[in-house]
């Protein structure tokens, strides 16, 4: 058994400094099944960097608080989900959540995902700004030992750090 408040779980934020509280509670409780992360994000954060999926994972966003604006698939079609309301992800299916720029109030927020409490960075797909080909293309996704992202375009083969 393992037991933690989430006032005491370290804050650890993303390497593109999206939203500056994101809290990893399936690391302070040593999971190895299911990834649970608490955010609050103020208005125009991100619970990611962008558009993105992943082929191994499932996800679920319980909004506790404010409302989350969500960008789902290629064509990201928007979803607003409020407080009481959750949205899942199926393995592979692109998607992005965030609280617009103008929002009047915060999100707070769980994340949940199954099965494996860290990710398999082959197995995530990023659609980014390609710096070679131009325009919008998947690229491979993987976090370098410095702790940065590096995207790798599926289209011409190069790589970048933001």
């Amino acid at each position: 058994m393992e037991r933690v408040a989430i006032d005491d779980v370290d804050v650890v934020t993303n390497p593109m400094g999206v939203h500056d509280l994101r809290k990893p509670v399936s690391r302070a409780l040593g999971t190895d099944h299911v990834a649970m992360n608490y955010f609050e994000l103020a208005p125009g954060d991100g619970f990611s960097g962008g558009l993105h999926t992943h082929g191994d994972q499932e996800e679920i966003f319980y909004v506790l608080s404010g409302t989350a604006t969500f960008e789902v698939g290629r064509d990201r079609e928007r979803v607003e989900v409020g407080p009481g309301e959750l949205i899942r992800f199926a393995p592979g299916e692109f998607q992005s959540g965030f609280v617009p720029e103008d929002a009047d109030e915060e999100v707070a927020a769980w994340a949940v995902g199954a099965p494996g409490a860290r990710h398999d960075w082959d197995q995530i797909e990023s659609v980014v700004e390609c710096r070679e080909c131009g325009g919008e293309r998947v690229h491979d996704t993987e976090l370098t030992d410095e702790g940065r992202f590096r995207f790798t375009c599926h289209e011409c083969g190069t790589s970048f750090s933001p």
